[in-house]
C-alpha cells in the first residue's frame, strides 16, 4: 500500500523534502510553546486594539503509531492546534516538528511536502467532500497534484484505498450525494490516506453522524492505523470517543493544555477539575456518579478572568486560584501533568469517591 516517499517527488530533484536525513526515533511530532493570537477589534487608531489568545503556550508530543487525544469544548483551541500543525495558521510564537523537520515559518510551497506527511479527516462529510466531483476525481486530484501521473497507477491506489476503508472499487464513479452518512466519512477518509501519510488528524471524525455508525467508524480508524502504521490526533469534545481510541490524552482549555499523560492515567486518577467535569459527561452506565459539576460556559477569551482560567465555574476554586496566575503545568515522575493549584487535594478526593471511600 505504501509507496517509496520519493517516488512522489521524483519530478522535484532538487526539492528540500520534509521526510529526508531525519534521526531515527521514536517521536513524529513535537509542538513547543505553540500560541496563536489574533488582534480584534482597532478603533481610531487601534487604541481598542485587543488580543485574542487562541493557543498560549502549548506543548504536544505525538509518538509513531501513537495516538493522541485533544480534548476540550468548543472555543479551547483544538482545532488552531490543527490548523498549526498542518501549516495552514501562523503561530505567533512557538514551532512545529514533524518527523525531524521544523516545519513552521516555512515557504508557502513547503506546505505541498508537509501534506505528504500530515493529513486530515474533518467532523462533516455532508460538507468537507465536493458534491460536483465523483469518488473517483476526489481521490485522484490529491495524486495528480503531488506528482502521481500514470493512469494504471493511479487506478490501483484508488481502488486499494477504497477496499480498506469499506468500500467497493466500482463505487469510485459515485457521487457524494448518493452515499449514506457513514460512507461519506469512509470517502473523506480515503481522501486524506491517498497520500500514505504518517499522521492523520481527525477533527471531531463522529460528531456528525448517527450513534448507530459512530463505533462503525471508530474501529474503521483504529483497524487503519494498526494497518497503514499511521499515527493519530484525535481532537473531540466527546471523552467516550477519546478514551476508547488513545493511548496518550491532552485536556485543553481556553487555549492552554490544563492536564496531559497517559489514557489510562487521564481517565482513572483525574486530577483538574476541568477533566473530572468531561469524564462526569460521558454517557456511559460504567461512569457512576459525577466525580464534579461546572456550570456557566467557557470565559470571553478576550476578557480571561483573574488566577486560574477555570476558577469562576470550579467548585474548589479557593482565594489562591482567583488571585494568583494559574500554575506551570507540572509533570510528576509518572508523565502525568497538570496545570492546577490544588491538584493533589482533587486527586486525593476523586480516587476517594470513585473507590466509595470517604
Amino acid at each position: 500500500m505504501h509507496e517509496p516517499q520519493d517516488r512522489l517527488d521524483e519530478d522535484r530533484p532538487g526539492e528540500d523534502r520534509l521526510g529526508e536525513g531525519r534521526p531515527d526515533d521514536d517521536l513524529i511530532l513535537s509542538v513547543e510553546d505553540l500560541a496563536v493570537h489574533f488582534p480584534m477589534g482597532g478603533g481610531w487608531l487601534g487604541r481598542d486594539r485587543r488580543l485574542l489568545r487562541a493557543v498560549d503556550g502549548v506543548d504536544l508530543k505525538l509518538k509513531r503509531g501513537e495516538c493522541l487525544g485533544l480534548v476540550g469544548e468548543s472555543g479551547s483551541g483544538k482545532s488552531t492546534v490543527a490548523l498549526s500543525i498542518l501549516g495552514l495558521l501562523a503561530p505567533t510564537r512557538g514551532r512545529v516538528v514533524v518527523d525531524g523537520q521544523v516545519v513552521t515559518n516555512r515557504p508557502s510551497g513547503d506546505r505541498k511536502a508537509l501534506a505528504r506527511i500530515v493529513q486530515m479527516v474533518f467532523q462533516d462529510p455532508y460538507a468537507s467532500l465536493n458534491p460536483r466531483q465523483t469518488v473517483r476525481r476526489t481521490l485522484e486530484d490529491p495524486l495528480r497534484v503531488h506528482g502521481v501521473t500514470a493512469t494504471s497507477e493511479i487506478g490501483d491506489r484508488v481502488a486499494t484505498m477504497l477496499r480498506h476503508v469499506g468500500l467497493r472499487p466500482e463505487q469510485a464513479g459515485r457521487y457524494p450525494h448518493e452515499f449514506s452518512g457513514g460512507q461519506r466519512q469512509r470517502i473523506g477518509i480515503a481522501r486524506a490516506l491517498i497520500l500514505n501519510p504518517k499522521i492523520v488528524i481527525c477533527d471531531e471524525p463522529v460528531s456528525a453522524l448517527d450513534v448507530s455508525i459512530r463505533a462503525q467508524i471508530i474501529n474503521l480508524l483504529l483497524e487503519l492505523k494498526d494497518t497503514l502504521g499511521l499515527s493519530y490526533i484525535m481532537i473531540s469534545h466527546d471523552l467516550g470517543v477519546v478514551e476508547h481510541m488513545s493511548d496518550k490524552v491532552a485536556v485543553m482549555y481556553l487555549g492552554r493544555i490544563v492536564e496531559n499523560g497517559d489514557w489510562r492515567e487521564i481517565f482513572e486518577r483525574p486530577a483538574h477539575p476541568y477533566t473530572q467535569a468531561l469524564i462526569a459527561a460521558i454517557p456511559d452506565p460504567l461512569h457512576h456518579a459525577p466525580l464534579a459539576t461546572t456550570g456557566g460556559d467557557l470565559p470571553n477569551p478576550l476578557n480571561p478572568p483573574n488566577g486560574c482560567a477555570f476558577s469562576p465555574r470550579c467548585r474548589y476554586a479557593e482565594a489562591v486560584c482567583r488571585g494568583e496566575p494559574g500554575p506551570v503545568l507540572e509533570t510528576r515522575a509518572d508523565g502525568h501533568a497538570v496545570r492546577c493549584w490544588r491538584a493533589d487535594e482533587i486527586a486525593v478526593q476523586a480516587t476517594l469517591a470513585a473507590t466509595g471511600g470517604g
